[in-house]
């Protein structure tokens, strides 16, 4: 029984060790995104999104189905650098399930000069695909 218990101990351990790695894996991944979109590379902010018909885009407009069709919404919603403005994210919550899920709460700010500052907040769920953390459904308002 001690044994056991010895066990479980250690592997709850290494559970948690791995959940805070991968949060911190998410961590970089958004703000890689903040700089490619800072930088107004938008095809770069979206490498960071599953390649895929399956991939879910909800905003205010409904939603977007499939990579390519987020990527053009993204190119339509912000055509210049003036609308795409400078990003900042406040991330408030991480959860990872089995090291293979994860879950993002955050706020947004886009702040534009010339047309007007936005945001709000988004929820985020990533998967861990081929050792890459992407998302694959973006919920933002």
């Amino acid at each position: 029984m001690k044994y056991l218990f010895i066990f479980f101990l250690l592997n709850s351990f290494s559970f948690f060790g791995q959940n805070s790695k991968d949060s911190l894996a998410i961590q970089e991944v958004l703000q890689t995104q903040v700089g490619h979109w800072n930088r107004g590379d938008i095809p770069a902010f979206m490498a960071y999104y599953e390649r895929s018909e399956d991939l879910k885009f909800i905003g205010k407009t409904g939603v977007t189905k499939g990579w390519k069709a987020t990527l053009d919404r993204y190119l339509r919603t912000y055509p210049n650098k003036d609308a795409m403005g400078t990003l900042k994210f406040d991330i408030l919550e991480i959860d990872v399930t089995a090291a293979k899920t994860g879950w993002v709460l955050g706020k947004w700010h886009l702040t534009r000069p010339s047309v007007g500052d936005v945001g709000g907040y988004f929820t985020l769920v990533l998967k861990k695909i081929n050792g890459r953390w992407l998302i694959v459904r973006d919920h933002t308002s």
